[in-house]
């Protein structure tokens, strides 16, 4: 698979994006120096980490796969050794970049299926191997036929653009050279793929149980938990179902092309948007009997959670947030605070597409794209008392004496489904008890 100009622009027009059909724009068109806050090298990275049952294998200098190792904490119940935890690099040098690195890479597969015995291999291009016109297609050619197993070339050097891009890359791959290739035993009827959820810290596993109480069965997932098998079979299933990352949408298009598989995309964030997304997919898998178990499902998990949300709202009551996530969080968290009972005064719509701002605009009526400069304003102008954000926005909140929280990728508990509502609850009144907030912006005793 070569990335050329026009993949690239098949990819960032996608026709399935609903603004495309409203304005003739790219999805994620590069601009210079974009890459500064994601390169598509890091989004195909983080894609594709998930796959624990997998080598991941960056051909390129060791400070690409250091930059950005191990962002996520993506759960896995794969009981060999997990290798989302482990790094594997050629470390181009610059001997290499003048004699090529070819050879390197062969001895790199060859040394890491003898030594992991993995199920499958990915081999990650970057901006310089890329440069330097390494065949990344025929040395995994010919190391998959020589050993067997899937070696898989991953074409998104940073240098094509922005992390969307990059997961959209990845998908092209895992498309053209695993979906497809292996028959299942039988083909379940309600068979679905789960699409774009990573499983950070767990969030998928609050909701899958919830789908097999009802009769519907996870066929594959790219890529949370994944497992390279399952993937292969993910043609059979009757259903793809995308979960917030809007990046994977052409894939799934492409599924519907290929393999006559519909999809729908939702959200598991909040109450409303989980009962929703439940309802969405029973009603696209089209089984009446299916439908009222769904209705009964939800109604019995909806009621379980408003009891255990009570006490949480009441401390939660007239409180004020603002939200900076920037995606699809920008809405689907959004969602999630206001079923707790938080006021969100508004939310970071940096780095979303226009299908996720119109969505945050229907959950909040502020939204901004500079948080460094709106952050403090708004904070200030409407007495916000909770700042709910990424690592870098606590230093936001302790200027201004507020409560922080921190909701991003980096976040240590499942927000996911019903369960996830009660541990985002429990965290935000935690934070907005917790007196450190207010203490470590003032002056040190001795500076009074």
């Amino acid at each position: 698979m070569v990335v050329s100009r026009e993949l690239i622009k098949e990819l960032l027009s996608e026709s399935d994006c609903s603004h495309n059909s409203v304005k003739k724009s790219s999805c994620d068109k590069p601009k210079p120096g974009s890459t500064s806050g994601g390169c598509a090298y890091e989004g195909a990275q983080i894609s594709l980490f998930p796959y624990a049952d997998t080598v991941h294998l960056v051909h390129g200098p060791h400070t690409c796969l250091g930059a950005s190792w191990e962002t996520r904490a993506s759960m896995t119940s794969f009981e060999g050794e997990n290798n989302i935890q482990l790094g594997y690099c050629t470390n181009i040098t610059a001997q290499d970049i003048i004699f090529g690195g070819d050879k390197k890479l062969s001895e790199a597969i060859e040394y890491v299926i003898s030594k992991k015995s993995p199920q499958a291999v990915f081999v990650y291009e970057t901006c310089v191997t890329a440069m330097i016109g390494d065949n990344i297609d025929h040395i995994c050619k010919e190391s998959w036929e020589r050993f067997g197993i899937p070696v898989v070339p991953i074409h998104a050097p940073g240098f094509a653009g922005g992390k969307n891009l990059g997961s959209r890359l990845a998908s092209e791959s895992i498309l053209n050279f695993l979906i497809g290739t292996k028959e299942p035993e039988t083909i379940h009827a309600f068979g679905v793929n789960l699409i774009g959820d990573y499983n950070v810290t767990g969030d998928m596993w609050q909701y899958k149980s919830i789908l097999e109480k009802i009769g519907i069965k996870v066929i594959s997932t790219l890529s949370g938990d994944g497992r390279i098998d399952e993937i292969c079979q993910a043609h059979r299933a009757k259903l793809n179902v995308i979960v917030c990352a809007k990046s994977l949408i052409t894939l799934c298009r492409k599924m519907r092309k290929r393999y006559g598989i519909p999809y729908v995309s939702v959200s598991f964030y909040g109450k409303r948007d989980t009962s929703s997304a439940i309802l969405s997919i029973a009603n696209a898998l089209g089984s009446k009997k299916m439908i009222q178990k769904a209705k009964a499902v939800i109604q019995e998990e909806e009621e379980k959670l408003d009891k255990k949300l009570e006490p949480y709202k009441k401390i939660l009551e007239g409180k004020k947030a603002i939200l900076n996530t920037g995606g699809n969080k920008s809405w689907s968290i959004a969602s999630a605070l206001q079923d707790i009972g938080l006021n969100v005064v508004a939310t970071s719509i940096n780095k979303s597409t226009e299908e996720d701002i119109a969505m945050a605009k229907k959950y909040v009526d502020i939204v901004f794209k500079n948080p460094t400069a709106d952050q403090p304003k708004l904070i200030d102008e409407h007495g916000i008392h909770i700042l709910l954000a990424g690592g870098r926005s606590l230093y936001t909140a302790i200027k201004k004496k507020i409560a922080f929280a921190d909701v991003n990728q980096e976040k240590k508990r499942s927000y996911g489904a019903y369960n996830g509502l009660i541990n985002l609850a429990e965290d935000v009144c935690a934070a907005l008890s917790n007196p450190v907030f207010k203490l470590v912006g003032k002056k040190a005793p001795w500076e009074s």
